[in-house]
């Protein structure tokens, strides 16, 4: 059995639900790809996929496999781009969608000394926070922000983040400061738009366990910048990453409340289609990332 052709097969079935187009997308045979998943789960004892006449889902372990399997195919991509690619200059258009207010605060800043070092890449960067489809909206690379959905893509965590609850100091002396969660419900909480009718804060217990507190206020907003010029007028207490709040938490333009109940481990990551040959316009703007942000950001340097 040849592993690498195998697992190529199973992400392919798992991210198209299909064998025909996973054979398809491999210029492969519908036969050929049954047999190398049959084989997979035999292999491995378990069963990937779970098989009815109308779908095709992963199983449990399916999914814990997909996960690792993506993971280990991307390093695998890397390390031959790093080899056959490493004398060949990033050139061409290269196509990156971003979240728009990090792609304001955090990439704009650095397209410049992008483009300055890799001159035959035409940059195409795309700001909105809707999800983009990569593949179908021919997307090279995307940023995107918090806890990854389960996909086919491959993920490279580009730099750390935290989540803020913040309020102005005036705000603060005005209202008080909650020392509980529960107590947010008798404050004007600031809210990010979302399609649901009760706006929740995802937190944590002391435990570390989640928890998930409704919440209320006068303005909503689908752009956290918004909210952070809300809170800094004294408008109300909001939640937000500190690439925004960062700067204004370090200034004490806003204070940062509930520490203790606010998750430690959200980051920013680079996401790319699965490809064998990683190309280097896309390799170059990832490295380049990472480069510029660093294992520390400024927007988490509070003290």
């Amino acid at each position: 059995m040849d592993r690498l052709a195998t697992m190529e097969a199973f992400v392919k079935v798992a991210e198209t639900k299909s064998f025909s187009e996973a054979a398809r997308r491999l210029r492969s045979s519908k036969s050929l790809v049954s047999r190398q998943i049959s084989d997979l789960e035999a292999h491995l004892g378990v069963r990937l996929l779970q098989r009815t006449t109308r779908s095709l889902t992963l199983t449990e372990e399916g999914r814990a496999y997909h996960e690792q399997v993506t993971r280990i195919l991307g390093e695998i991509d890397e390390a031959n781009a790093a080899v056959s690619q490493s004398t060949v200059a990033p050139r061409g258009r290269l196509r990156v969608s971003a979240p728009m207010s990090f792609g304001i605060l955090h990439v704009a800043p650095a397209v410049g000394r992008f483009l300055a070092r890799f001159p035959e890449v035409e940059l195409d960067l795309s700001l909105n926070d809707r999800y983009v489809d990569l593949i179908d909206e021919g997307f090279d690379v995307s940023i995107r922000v918090g806890r990854l959905a389960e996909s086919s893509l491959v993920a490279r965590k580009l730099a750390p983040f935290r989540m803020i609850l913040c309020a102005s100091p005036q705000y603060l002396e005005k209202h008080g400061t909650p020392t509980t969660p529960d107590e947010l419900k008798n404050h004007n909480c600031l809210c990010y738009s979302t399609n649901s009718l009760t706006p929740e804060w995802r937190l944590q217990k002391p435990d570390g366990s989640a928890w998930s507190l409704q919440i209320a206020g006068h303005l909503h907003a689908n752009n956290g910048d918004v909210l952070r010029t809300a809170a800094l007028d004294g408008v109300g207490i909001t939640y937000l990453p500190s690439f925004i709040v960062g700067a204004d938490l370090q200034n004490a333009g806003l204070v940062s409340i509930l520490s203790d109940y606010v998750p430690t481990d959200a980051a920013i990551y680079a996401v790319y289609p699965h490809s064998r040959h990683l190309s280097p316009k896309v390799r170059a703007f990832i490295d380049f990332m990472l480069e510029h942000f660093g294992p520390r950001p400024r927007w988490d340097l509070l003290g």
